[in-house]
């Protein structure tokens, strides 16, 4: 893939990530995206990141003790992990979701 469109898609995902879990202004919650990289701020000090990564041109994302690294399918349209087959949004509305006990829908 060529930089201009890892540097769109990746953009993209971060920004629509940023925008959904930012307007759920949820007290147990800080979103704050800089750059290419998006924060997730628990109340109690937990955090998630994710940030696109421009060397491997991939979008990673630390939640916990996992981590994971997702590759831009352009068949799909979709950022999805190869070792663990899982897509970016629906892992990320998963993991928030369960930490925050509730329903998260990206």
């Amino acid at each position: 893939m060529d930089r201009k469109t890892f540097h769109t898609q990746s953009s993209a995902a971060l920004r629509h990530i940023d925008e959904i879990l930012g307007d759920l202004e949820h007290d147990e919650l800080d979103v704050d995206l800089a750059g290419d990289v998006l924060t997730l701020a628990f109340a109690g000090g937990d955090q998630f990141i994710i940030n696109a990564h421009s060397a491997a041109e991939q979008v990673w994302m630390a939640a916990g003790t996992t981590a994971w690294h997702f590759d831009w399918v352009p068949d799909s349209g979709k950022w999805i992990a190869r070792k663990t087959d899982e897509e970016l949004m629906a892992t990320v509305s998963r993991v928030v979701g369960a930490k925050l006990g509730l329903a998260v829908e990206l």
